[in-house]
């Protein structure tokens, strides 16, 4: 995307007034998004996003700026803004750059970029269709296509200089019921980091289908009773818990500023020894994975949590300075205009020792959280809020009428330790994680795990 020479001209002017580290990310990405609305396709938009953004760092002290003015004086003119917020220049420094290959981990058999616009809107309108077929009480759907193509380049004053291409497809399909008095939603939304063989895993109609039958399951369920009890939480989404009330506690740009309930606790056990908690950006043509993170660093496999002891954090460059311990390929951002922090790729607890069937059969009155929704959680103390998307009520060791209404109330510390069974069918669900960086793609994900107690919000 930029000449090699003029990155190395960039970088040592970026460097003039003193920093000790200067980094450029160059992006371009391409997106499509179609709607459906009303039974119909209701628009198609293409975006195409371009920029620089250039960082430079003394100590733990950065500055950051953005420019899409990617023309040789324009790309040096931000260098120099950025240099002069450090203070007088000294004379632009003198760098070499040496290239680097990234293997490409997450292959694309059939591009969306190269597909005609009527191949996408079908896939969609089949979803939907299918949706509002599921029964005539389904009265509105909302559906969403998209596919990204992201291109980026990261060059550093440490001489790296490295690029990467990343494709992802999703399809999101909500679903509305109504009996004529009120209203009851619900929702299928599977991607991967892959082209339209997408739906060679997820075929359109069960996608709809799956979004029609929980909002008819919610439209004929009453509302779940509150206090504390035991609850069972399924696989794939159900992981948002995790990911919300734990993994944010374990990223660096909280930990790194002490601003963690999880600072200064490596090596100590803060789960049960069941949990296993793991940071995989490497887990091939997941929603969350990439081939390098946002500065160039490789991704990899980082276990957070074994067997209930802490074993690591998720760092990034700026956190690595802070931490005094290494980069984990977990620095990511929305886009150029966004300086990059610690985020989540993949995360999830690992399967356990359990069978899923006693699961379920050890619990004598508690609830069955089938499907996670969004929720809150201070990362400082760990309080959490979730909503369950579609719940039952489970009796005598049995998954009894469905449920409403019902929250996940608690601390993230404390659900750690309560987690006292963990079944085997690990599955993953996706997801879109806003922070201090923008919004980013991250899977979440655990097998069916049991919560000995814990305070469940309804009426």
């Amino acid at each position: 995307m930029l000449d090699k020479k003029l990155i190395e001209e960039i970088l040592g002017v970026a460097m003039s007034s003193g920093a000790d580290f200067a980094e450029v990310f160059a992006e371009r990405t391409r997106s499509n998004v179609i709607r459906f609305i009303d039974k119909k396709i209701d628009r198609v938009i293409d975006n195409y996003l371009s920029g620089v953004g250039i960082r430079i760092f003394s100590g733990t002290r950065t500055i950051y700026a953005s420019t899409t003015d990617i023309s040789r004086e324009g790309l040096l003119s931000c260098a120099r803004s950025v240099a002069e917020a450090f203070g007088e220049s000294k004379g632009a420094l003198s760098l070499c750059l040496t290239p680097k290959s990234v293997v490409d981990i997450h292959s694309v058999k059939v591009d969306p970029a190269s597909a005609e616009a009527k191949v996408k809107t079908d896939i969609l309108k089949e979803a939907c269709f299918a949706a509002h077929d599921h029964n005539e009480a389904i009265v509105q759907v909302l559906g969403n296509f998209l596919d990204t193509e992201r291109e980026i380049l990261v060059a550093n004053s440490e001489g790296l200089l490295v690029g990467d291409k990343h494709t992802s497809t999703r399809i999101v399909v909500n679903s509305t019921a109504s009996d004529g008095n009120e209203n009851q939603s619900g929702s299928c939304a599977p991607g991967r980091s892959m082209g339209l063989e997408l739906f060679e895993l997820f075929s359109p109609k069960a996608v709809g289908e799956k979004s029609a039958r929980q909002a008819m399951v919610n439209l004929g369920a009453g509302y779940c009773k509150a206090g504390q009890m035991t609850v069972a939480i399924e696989n794939g989404f159900g992981g948002v818990i995790f990911h919300e009330a734990c993994g944010h506690s374990l990223e660096a740009t909280q930990v790194g500023v002490g601003m963690s309930e999880m600072c200064g606790k490596l090596g100590q056990k803060i789960a049960s020894d069941k949990v296993t908690a793991i940071d995989d950006g490497t887990i091939k043509n997941a929603w969350g994975s990439v081939n390098i993170d946002d500065e160039g660093t490789p991704t990899q496999r980082n276990v957070l949590i074994e067997n209930g002891i802490l074993k690591n954090y998720m760092i990034d460059r700026l956190g690595s300075r802070r931490m005094g311990m290494p980069m984990t390929g977990n620095s990511r951002r929305q886009s150029y205009t966004f300086e990059p922090t610690s985020r989540m790729t993949n995360t999830y607890i690992d399967n356990g020792p359990d069978k899923n069937e006693d699961i379920i059969a050890s619990i004598e009155y508690g609830l069955y959280a089938k499907e996670m929704g969004g929720g809150s959680v201070n990362p400082l103390t760990g309080a959490f809020n979730f909503s369950v998307r579609e719940g039952y009520m489970v009796r005598n060791g049995k998954i009894c009428e469905a449920v409403r209404g019902a929250s996940l109330i608690g601390t993230g510390s404390q659900i750690l330790m309560d987690i006292d069974m963990v079944g085997q069918n690990l599955d993953f669900g996706q997801g879109v994680c806003g922070s201090s960086s923008g919004s980013v793609p991250t899977d979440v994900g655990q097998p069916l795990i049991r919560v000995k107690n814990i305070t469940v919000g309804g009426r």
